[in-house]
């Protein structure tokens, strides 16, 4: 368990990468972690496509939002692992929504892009989730189908830096018991 915890406690954003191939059975290892997610109903609603094509990884950091930090590591990693879904079928039964939230997928999509992340860094990897992009315009790029969404980018690759851990919040500020407690 101490491995584990380690490992989600050391993982970290990446934006700088080595310029270093992934080799294919890396990718499948990642992919395997993937396949492995949990998911509402078991219904695997993602499907995830890896770009490795300089043109579409251009193309690609184009639709990020100004500033974005991440522009460079969408351009220049290795890969960029795009994050989509099938809409519709994540949080549905028989065609209807059975929960409040209608957009389940992003859930399972949070789960699997989880896996993925946390694989990279055992592997050595380093991977940054961007989601601050024009999903309109990256949708298109990659002709996703319109019952489809891209949700995330997800660049991959041998860092370049090893950034420092961010301050995160107290257990006992976020954790209630039996009902929520405002904090005093």
């Amino acid at each position: 368990m101490n491995d584990l915890k380690d490992i989600i406690k050391n993982r970290r954003s990446i934006r700088k990468f080595q310029n270093k191939e992934v080799s294919t059975e890396i990718i499948n290892d990642l992919l395997y972690s993937a396949k492995w997610s949990p998911s509402w109903g078991n219904s695997q609603c993602w499907e995830l496509i890896i770009i490795d094509d300089e043109k579409q990884k251009y193309n690609l950091s184009q639709t990020l939002t100004k500033k974005n930090p991440a522009s460079l590591a969408a351009r220049n990693a290795p890969i960029v692992i795009a994050i989509c879904a099938q809409k519709k079928k994540s949080g549905y039964y028989k065609g209807e929504a059975i929960t409040k939230f209608n957009e389940w997928f992003m859930y399972d999509l949070g789960l699997v892009t989880q896996n993925i992340c946390l694989t990279a860094h055992c592997l050595g990897l380093g991977t940054v989730i961007i989601g601050a992009f024009n999903h309109n315009k990256a949708k298109k790029i990659l002709k996703l189908p319109a019952n489809y969404e891209i949700v995330s980018l997800l660049p991959v690759g041998y860092p370049a830096h090893s950034p420092s851990p961010t301050k995160r919040r107290k257990i006992s500020t976020f954790v209630h018991k039996n009902h929520f407690n405002f904090p005093k």
